[in-house]
């Protein structure tokens, strides 16, 4: 962990800028907090996955935890798909192959958080 004492910060919805996914279309990212709101440790995300959307298998190099906040989608880990909806929670283990698909008709969307660092992302054929 840091050393380094943060100080207090308040985001509104408004303040955060979501960008297009490369990797993926239908993907769309905003970082809520992070290091250049001054968290010393880790950055929470916010991710949508539109309908009919797919990420494709990947690996990470850092691990990360995820909630779930709305829609219904299928997350790959290792092998295993599972269904997964708003109030789910999921650890993604550092190096795990994982990857996401919605074949609802309705947004998912789910929040991200990753500790600071390099986060090495390689797709896997």
């Amino acid at each position: 962990m840091s050393e380094q004492s943060a100080t207090p910060v308040i985001r509104r919805d408004d303040e955060v800028e979501y960008e297009r996914v490369d990797a993926a279309d239908g993907l769309r990212k905003g970082v809520l907090v992070g290091e250049d709101e001054g968290a010393p440790n880790f950055a929470m995300r916010r991710f949508t996955l539109a309908p009919g959307a797919e990420v494709p298998r990947h690996t990470n190099e850092a691990e990360h935890v995820q909630y779930v906040l709305a829609g219904e989608y299928v997350v790959g880990v290792e092998g295993e798909e599972h269904e997964v909806g708003p109030g789910d929670a999921l650890l993604i283990p550092a190096g795990a192959v994982h990857w996401y698909r919605n074949e609802g008709e309705t947004e998912g969307a789910f929040l991200c958080s990753v500790p600071h660092g390099d986060d090495e992302i390689e797709l896997v054929e």
